[in-house]
């Protein structure tokens, strides 16, 4: 199953130079408690953000990346690589987690899509496809609002009914 988990705020955005708006340490539990001992995938900037620009422990990390070269996790070059990479996955659980582009590229073929709705704005220069105005998309969960380090968040789980296979 390959899902895409993010969080966004009321605009659908999701991160600012590089980085995400907010802190939110019941998101990043809640991430991290969904993502451990699974594969995730990001591209070269996601890797890049975080601390000392190190994959997650406990993961199989896949980066879409043209220019870097590692051997800490799985880099492949193009779309087309890592759909391939992704189609000798299909029986794992497979988390997409940023940034835009590979989120766009992607959330075609994922089945559902793990949205942590933040409710404010929070001046982002990047931004996740609205859901809520996707014919594809339907929301099936929505959780009860909490909340998180001041602001009020909600887990969300949207189903994909069209479905790209990779």
């Amino acid at each position: 199953m390959i899902r895409a988990i993010v969080h966004a705020d009321l605009e659908w955005g999701i991160g600012k130079g590089n980085d995400m708006m907010f802190s939110l340490p019941k998101d990043m539990q809640f991430f991290r408690e969904t993502t451990m001992g699974h594969t995730i995938v990001m591209g070269g900037n996601t890797l890049r953000s975080f601390p000392g620009q190190k994959p997650l422990k406990n993961r199989v990390n896949i980066v879409l990346s043209r220019g870097q070269v590692r051997d800490d996790c799985i880099i492949v070059r193009s779309y087309e690589e890592l759909k391939n990479e992704l189609k000798t996955r299909l029986n794992e659980e497979i988390y997409v987690i940023g940034g835009g582009e590979v989120y766009k590229e992607l959330l075609p073929y994922c089945d559902e899509a793990l949205v942590t709705k933040v409710e404010a704005v929070g001046g982002a220069e990047v931004f996740f496809p609205n859901l809520d105005a996707s014919e594809e998309f339907v929301c099936v969960d929505e959780g009860e609002a909490l909340e998180d380090n001041g602001y009020t968040i909600r887990f969300t789980r949207y189903e994909n009914k069209a479905k790209r296979l990779l």
